[in-house]
């Protein structure tokens, strides 16, 4: 996802009065802008620092609809309504075969140790962002049984 696609749906939800949509966008923009003044690249922001900033983002509001009580039901449909929004824009996650098979193609040898810290320290470095941490643990903890 490019931040200036983001920027634009944001103008775009201003101009058309969508008040949800333009706050949930402009929360990304806000974190996408925070982690690049952070890592020094304010200027020219990467994808992959806008890929970042929209999982952490998709992760709390999560986390904000996991917790609220069901009996809140305008709040969390708001919650929910934010987080669909959120999830249009988040990079697209490998699937649990893929990462199986990522990991018997690139890692054989880690996993013939049966040393799952030492895998998923391997893994994580080549999977940040591109799949999830707890479904890449579950295909570890797999295939070191």
């Amino acid at each position: 996802m490019q931040m200036d696609q983001l920027q634009k749906d944001m103008i775009a939800a201003m101009k058309a009065r969508d008040k949800i949509r333009k706050e949930a966008i402009s929360s990304l923009v806000s974190a996408v802008k925070k982690i690049a003044i952070d890592e020094g690249c304010r200027d020219d922001i990467p994808e992959e620092v806008v890929d970042r900033a929209i999982l952490k983002e998709m992760k709390l509001v999560k986390e904000q609809l996991d917790s609220c009580p069901d009996e809140r039901v305008e709040l969390k449909s708001g919650y929910q309504v934010t987080y669909d929004i959120i999830k249009e824009y988040a990079p697209v996650m490998m699937s649990e075969d893929e990462i199986k098979s990522f990991i018997q193609s690139n890692f054989a040898a880690d996993v013939a140790t049966k040393n799952k810290g030492m895998i998923m320290k391997n893994i994580m470095a080549e999977l940040k962002g591109k799949a999830d941490g707890k479904l890449i643990n579950k295909v570890v903890g797999d295939l070191c049984n």
